[in-house]
């Protein structure tokens, strides 16, 4: 008979990292809830977090391997799968390595050995074929934050327990968490920066979640966010509200920055922006007279268009003020090593080749997604021909999905790294079952590990709270057997492919599964002199760290050449004089046109739980219209519309919403799961996927960050006519065995 008994551990789905208290029974999860003890989250997790135990027993869960046989995904033996997997990397390789690529999805960076051992993998191939789904939501930062601080993960955040000032910028903590840096019970932090007496501000198209629990709501245009950087720069430099003492200590190219904004002034911004100049210049009144201020931005900015350009803007503004590297203001965390000192002396993260199609620069090691189709269907010798996609689903998630399911039939091989049966898996030649969260042992992922990037610094490990069910395994030992599969060596390095195998054996002799994980942990953690796993898992609600330090970053881990922030980099500045006043002018032209913005649910995480009923009960997505343009359209509340953009036309009800600007409508991502015929209740919504309508290609992108447009997409709305006017997301219609 088993016995219960309590486990701590903490959730990996978002970058919040809530700690969990676990009730077992035997090999069962019974209960999840929230650690009252944890040192940083004390007692709170969202829902989603807390019904992961029960999506995660689903019986649509991957347990066995598949490999695709007459049309079909049927069972296979892992050495089937291997051998599948290798004849056709052997054979790409040996025409070019970059014929062989990978997509790294949002799923892989929540778990610190998943993402080292992928690179290993395509380090031994000797492929720079990389693609992330950064490209589809923050790579603007990492590109803007290469060129203005020397390392793409200097991420400064907002001081959020001592700002005096907060402006939020297409950001909704709320619903989302605060996009890399972690920080609990969101609404409750907000709360507090109100209840301080603190300026807050949410700058969106949409009076968000987070506006309506705390602080003030001003409306922009979706897609102009560089306006109203560009104003707001433009303002701090007319009243001189600069601390040039710092400038000159710590920055250069402040004269040239200057002449960037030159013109901007709040009245130019307002004819797209649509924000009355007074009220840009009272944020910039309340951001200048508190004793420490941020602006802090996230995936509605990011996503806009111009996302390089708005980081980098918005990161100049915090520094020229004075309230970079300031208590109150943002601050740079410090990891449990200088992990951007380490990348700039290896080069890790700072690769500078470019992409076959569209000669776009790499940005983290990666290349733009957003060029996938391209590479693949583009003839060539470094054509893509065989593709990895490990804890992704771009088929939902990336610009046009429906050219990108075209080109993946014509891959040679395409294999998926999954815990569920995606749209993406259901194209695959070869699935591969992988272990969740609650079956791996576990650090903090990079952001918090190796960064800091925590409102409240503490370190923490986890066991594996439950076993492997059927051949599930984990990615390390995964990426081990594809290399050997595949005759490569893991990180090029036949010493790193034996020892590992060697340790494999030897934790199975014992009685163990794979790759010894908690070894590799623990030997992570030693290497950067930090407690050995045990010694942190012995604290088991985490152990706390110092906290950040103000005054710790400037003139001391500012990696750029000289050691000094700049304000003016080459790239900026061109990408600047070539954009904004040809997209000015065409916001102009397009002032009347209707612009989609995305949004997320509360219950839904991107596209990873839409198979648990709870969390999709009402069964679609809807779009979202004003009052006001739903009557100028002649659509009503609960009435069938038509939205076309360039490059498709989706088919779904209308929800009216006061809480729109208008001329805004708005559409939740992550549905369209129709295809996708072994998720049994993701199959059986009817909402669509909103990735349908953004453009993919060269001459869509960003150029500095390689980002496609997901949101502030201009869109055409009519009520419906006719036939179904899409095809859901591009996917054939047979089904996995």
């Amino acid at each position: 008979m088993s016995e219960l008994r309590t486990e701590t551990t903490f959730c990996r789905i978002c970058e919040a990292l809530c700690g969990l208290e676990v009730d077992l029974d035997g090999d069962q999860v019974v209960a999840l809830r929230p650690d009252p003890a944890h040192v940083a989250t004390g007692g709170y997790s969202c829902v989603k977090g807390l019904r992961q135990a029960e999506y995660l027993s689903s019986p649509d869960r991957l347990r066995y391997p598949l490999v695709r046989r007459n049309g079909e995904l049927m069972r296979a033996t892992w050495d089937q799968a291997l051998e599948r997997i290798g004849s056709v990397v052997r054979r790409e390789r040996a025409i070019h390595p970059d014929r062989v690529a990978m997509y790294v999805g949002t799923a892989a960076g929540f778990g610190v050995l998943h993402p080292i051992f992928a690179q290993g993998f395509m380090t031994g191939v000797g492929s720079k074929s990389m693609y992330a789904s950064a490209t589809q939501d923050c790579s603007n930062k990492f590109a803007a934050a290469t060129d203005v601080y020397g390392f793409p993960f200097t991420q400064p955040f907002p001081d959020v327990d001592h700002t005096e000032c907060l402006i939020v910028v297409g950001a909704n903590p709320a619903i989302s968490k605060w996009s890399f840096l972690q920080v609990s019970n969101p609404i409750d932090r907000l709360r507090q920066i109100e209840r301080r007496g603190a300026s807050l501000f949410f700058v969106d198209p949409r009076k968000t979640e987070s506006a309506k629990v705390a602080g003030e709501h001003v409306f922009i245009r979706p897609g102009t966010d560089v306006f109203f950087y560009l104003a707001f720069l433009h303002e701090i430099l007319e009243r001189d509200a600069v601390d040039h003492a710092r400038v000159r200590a710590h920055g250069t190219g402040f004269e040239r920055l200057a002449e960037v904004v030159r013109g901007w002034t709040p009245e130019r911004a307002a004819e797209v922006t649509r924000m009355a100049p007074a009220t840009l210049r009272r944020l910039v009144d309340a951001y200048v007279a508190a004793d420490g201020a941020a602006l802090y931005s996230s995936t509605g900015v990011n996503m806009g268009g111009h996302g390089a350009l708005c980081f980098w803007l918005q990161e100049t503004i915090n520094f020229v003020t004075g309230n970079l590297d300031r208590r109150g203001g943002t601050l740079v965390g410090e990891g449990i090593i200088d992990f951007p000192a380490f990348g700039k002396k290896t080069g890790t993260l700072l690769g500078k080749h470019r992409s076959r199609v569209g000669d776009f620069q790499a940005t983290n090691d990666a290349l733009p997604g957003g060029v996938l189709a391209d590479e693949i269907l583009t003839p060539g010798e470094k054509q893509v021909r065989a593709l990895f996609v490990t804890g992704g689903n771009p088929l939902l998630t990336m610009a046009n999905s429906g050219r990108l399911a075209k080109a993946f039939r014509e891959l040679e091989l395409l294999v998926c790294l999954d815990v569920f049966p995606s749209e993406t898996a259901h194209l695959a030649d070869v699935v591969l079952p992988c272990v969740s969260p609650l079956q791996r042992p576990d650090l903090p992922f990079v952001f918090p590990l190796m960064l800091g990037l925590q409102s409240r610094p503490y370190l923490q490990a986890t066991r594996a709270l439950i076993p492997p069910e059927g051949e599930q395994r984990d990615e390390a030992t995964i990426y081990l057997d594809i290399c050997r599969a595949s005759g490569v060596d893991l990180f090029g390095s036949k010493v790193a492919q034996r020892a590992l195998g060697a340790l494999r054996r030897g934790h199975e002799l014992r009685g163990g599964a794979g790759v010894p994980e908690e070894l590799l942990l623990d030997l992570l953690l030693r290497a950067c002199r930090q407690p050995g796993f045990e010694k942190v898992l012995a604290q088991p609600h985490g152990m706390g760290r110092k906290p950040h330090r103000p005054e710790s970053f400037l003139g001391q881990r500012v990696v750029t050449d000289d050691g000094k922030v700049h304000l003016a980099p080459e790239r900026m500045v061109a990408e600047a004089a070539r954009t904004l006043e040809t997209t000015f002018a065409r916001e102009k032209k397009d002032a009347k046109r209707l612009k989609l913005i995305t949004k997320r649910h509360v219950t839904t995480h991107n596209s990873w739980m839409h198979d648990h009923e709870a969390f999709v009960r009402k069964g679609t997505n809807h779009l979202y219209l004003h009052p006001t343009d739903a009557e100028r359209l002649g659509i009503a509340g609960g009435a069938m519309a038509d939205v076309t953009s360039e490059t498709a036309t989706v088919r779904l009800p209308v929800l009216l919403s006061p809480d729109l600007m208008e001329g805004t409508c708005a559409l939740p991502h992550g549905w369209g799961h129709q295809h996708a015929r072994k998720l049994r209740v993701a199959s059986q919504t009817r909402g669509v996927n909103v990735n349908l309508l953004a453009a993919d290609g060269p001459d869509a992108l960003e150029r500095v960050g390689g980002m496609a447009r997901l949101t502030g997409i201009p869109v055409d709305v009519k009520p419906a006519a006719g036939p179904q006017a899409h095809t859901w997301s591009g996917l054939p219609q047979d089904t996995m065995g």
